[in-house]
């Protein structure tokens, strides 16, 4: 088994997720499932995948999820990445290089480099995201070019000292944030987006970004 687990927060994606997971059996990386037990419609449609585990998520949020996935890992690495297939799995072992070869502690994913982009992004979520992204780098001198994606690898010992309490989507503005106050050695990577197997997008574009500016208002203020 590789020492990298793949945490997966899910929430409704009984359409997408076996996809997603049968497409993931080529990688020997140990997946986490993270979900609500009451989801059971999700739950029932991956109990056929043996090498998969599901965790129960605890608290409410897609911050949550992921902070007691991370909370549960026991690998060197961690990546998060979507239930949806968006992030594309193939792009793993250049991420992990970036890692091993240039010395890195946190990589992060990114739509809009050179050899990046997306099938799945609108122009609501593209202009809100270069909005928080330039944000993040007046006020914060963040060297990240798509803030709003997470499609992260990294160490996981590193990730654990961040001390991540958002439990909602101002955990993506977070995780940067504090990666950065913390000194670490983090880098971008070209990361192309595709069409998402099913369903409709988590994000609520007015309600979340509020919640995020508001954490980000909150993250400059707390030095």
């Amino acid at each position: 088994m590789s020492n990298l687990t793949l945490l997966i927060p899910a929430k409704h994606e009984s359409e997408s997720l076996p996809i997603f997971l049968d497409e993931l059996k080529k990688y020997d990386y140990k997946k986490v499932v993270i979900l609500d037990q009451t989801d059971i419609k999700t739950i029932n449609s991956i109990k056929k995948f043996e090498d998969v585990e599901i965790l129960n998520q605890k608290k409410n949020g897609y911050g949550n999820a992921l902070i007691e996935g991370i909370n549960h890992t026991k690998t060197e690495f961690f990546c998060i990445i979507n239930a949806d297939g968006s992030m594309n799995p193939n792009e793993l072992e250049g991420m992990l290089n970036e890692i091993n070869q240039n010395n890195q502690d946190i990589v992060f994913g990114s739509r809009y480099m050179q050899k990046a982009g997306s099938d799945d992004d609108d122009m609501l979520t593209s202009v809100g995201n270069f909005c928080f992204t330039l944000l993040g780098k007046i006020f914060f001198k963040l060297k990240v070019s798509d803030i709003l994606y997470t499609y992260i690898v990294g160490r996981t010992k590193k990730i654990k000292d961040l001390d991540l309490v958002s439990g909602d989507f101002k955990f993506c503005v977070e995780l940067p944030i504090k990666t950065l106050r913390k000194k670490y050695k983090y880098t971008c990577y070209p990361s192309f987006e595709r069409r998402r197997i099913a369903g409709k997008k988590k994000v609520s574009p007015f309600l979340d970004g509020f919640h995020i500016l508001a954490g980000m208002i909150s993250l400059f203020f707390k030095k």
